[in-house]
This record gives C-alpha cells, sequence and structure tokens, in this order.
C-alpha cells in the first residue's frame, strides 16, 4: 500500500500527505471527500463518482492510493475521524477578540498535532537519528519558508553536542553538500518537498556519497524520494486552501525538537554532558 505511516492515521491526515502525489483525477475524488465528509460516509463509490464525474475504479484507486484495500474501509475511517471530533470539539466561547481568537485557533491546531506523527515509522525515525549520531559532519539545508526551521534545528544538535552547519546561499549549499563525503550527512527540511535548491543541494550531496535526511510534509515528493530517510509530516491545516494561504510549519518545528530530544537520549552521557554545557553557558549569560 502506498500509505508507510501507521494504520490509525485519520484519511485527512493521509490525504494531507500523499495528495500531491496522486493522478489529477484521485485528486479530485479526495478533495470531494475532504469538502464533505459526511457526505461520503452516506455515498457508495458509484455515487461519488457521479458527484466528481470520474469513474468508479477512479474512486477505488484513490482510495487504495491512501492505503485502503478499498472504499469501503476509508468510508469506515472517515465515520471514525468525524466521530472523534465530534467527542475532541473546541467549544465555541463566543469571545470574538483577537485574544479570544487565538485561544480557538491554538485549541484547533493542538488536537489535530497528534495526527502530524501519524506518517512517521520506528524504523525511520531510529534511521533519522542513528545517521545524525555517527555521521562525520552535518549540514543542515532548507530553503524558503523552511530556513527558519532549519536554523533552529541546526542550533539544538550543536547545544546537544552534535556540531551541525547550515548555509543560506543555493550556490553555496551545493558547494558544501558535494565536498560532504561518504561519512556525513545531509539533513534537507522542505515543507513542500519540491523546492529547486533543496533538490539540487540533495543531488549535490548524494554524488558527494553522503546520507540525504529528508523532513517533509508530503509523502511521494520530489525531495522525499531523493532522501535515503525520510521523516513526513502532514499539513495539519483544515484544508488545501489553508495550506496554501497559511502554510504552517508549526508541526515541522516540533518534530526537530523532538528529534534532537531523542539524540541527546540515545547518546547517553554525551548528550547529557552537552546538554549541561549549553546551560551553563546560557547560565552565564543572563544577568542578575
Amino acid at each position: 500500500m502506498a500509505w508507510a505511516g501507521t494504520a490509525d492515521a485519520s484519511p485527512s491526515t493521509r490525504i494531507g500527505s500523499l495528495r500531491p502525489s496522486m493522478l489529477p483525477t484521485e485528486q479530485r475524488v479526495v478533495d470531494a471527500v475532504v469538502a464533505d465528509r459526511s457526505g461520503t460516509v452516506e455515498r457508495t463509490a458509484q455515487e461519488l463518482a457521479d458527484v466528481v464525474g470520474v469513474g468508479r475504479t477512479t474512486v477505488i484507486r484513490a482510495a487504495q492510493a491512501l492505503g485502503y484495500d478499498g472504499y469501503p474501509q476509508l468510508r469506515v475511517a472517515v465515520a471514525r475521524e468525524l466521530a472523534l471530533e465530534q467527542s475532541h470539539a473546541v467549544p465555541e466561547d463566543g469571545d470574538a477578540s483577537l485574544t479570544g481568537s487565538l485561544r480557538t485557533a491554538a485549541h484547533r491546531f493542538g488536537a489535530k498535532l497528534v495526527d502530524s506523527i501519524a506518517a512517521l515509522t520506528e524504523e525511520a525515525v531510529t534511521a533519522f537519528v542513528d545517521v545524525v549520531d555517527q555521521a562525520d559532519r552535518v549540514l543542515v539545508i532548507a530553503n524558503g519558508l523552511s530556513v527558519p526551521l532549519a536554523m533552529d534545528l541546526m542550533l539544538r544538535l550543536n547545544a546537544a553536542g552534535r556540531p551541525a552547519e547550515q548555509l543560506f546561499d543555493a550556490l553555496a549549499q551545493q558547494i558544501s553538500a558535494r565536498q560532504l563525503g561518504p561519512a556525513s550527512a545531509c539533513v534537507v527540511i522542505s515543507g513542500s518537498g519540491d523546492n529547486r535548491a533543496s533538490l539540487d543541494a540533495i543531488r549535490a550531496a548524494r554524488a558527494s556519497g553522503a546520507r540525504v535526511l529528508a523532513i517533509t510534509s508530503f509523502a511521494r515528493s520530489p525531495v522525499a524520494e531523493a532522501a535515503d530517510v525520510t521523516l513526513v509530516v502532514p499539513p495539519v491545516n483544515d484544508s488545501f486552501h489553508d495550506e496554501l494561504v497559511h502554510t504552517s510549519r508549526a508541526a515541522l518545528l516540533l518534530l526537530g525538537e523532538q528529534l534532537v530530544a531523542l539524540l541527546i537520549r540515545q547518546r547517553g552521557d554525551r548528550g547529557r554532558d552537552a546538554r549541561a554545557a549549553s546551560l551553563s553557558v546560557l547560565g552565564g549569560s543572563l544577568q542578575e
């Protein structure tokens, strides 16, 4: 099956991660599912096909592309997702103030964060941490809206005693990546998974023999397929429109933070000593 994450991942999470790599007709099917999930639960595969204007086999293929045996299993999963959302619904407090809107948005976002790790596998996370731990050199690459995430990860790695570097110029990224070598790692963060500059850096890193580790929002994206190890964090927005307009990277940021925590734990005394040294420096920089 196409879906490599956990079996209990919601249909919305799977769609958010896999939609860009699906056929256009299949995208129309999953868009219809997202637009009217309650209606999807009540419709047969043929009825959904008629609504979308495609053949019944396209509906079945779309369900299978999401990792389900067929459309009936997708309907059940959608019904389960709606029931869970209803049980965890965020109450509207009627507060139209700016802070009230912030509270509501934070509650909704928090409710979706659990799904943000549904596409991760134990094998991929373990491989990611192992490669970063054992590499002679770590280069962190990102472009566009993912640059702040790369900087945060780079700084956290250095604070954890795992020296890492980040370059901001696209040509400098390629030059540095080309000189990494087989014992090095190139960590690429790309929300879209389709950034040209990041893909150029990946090609340069692979040419050097380095291991390429990717963190992205979309499975089967060019970045995901080019990497040796890929961690997928599906979008957590309510719709594809929201993802395009708001382009949240908060879930990716959270993953980076937790990966460093796992690295510190794996390093044992080395990790704890490095963290203690970092805290000592931070403590010394604070005024009375």
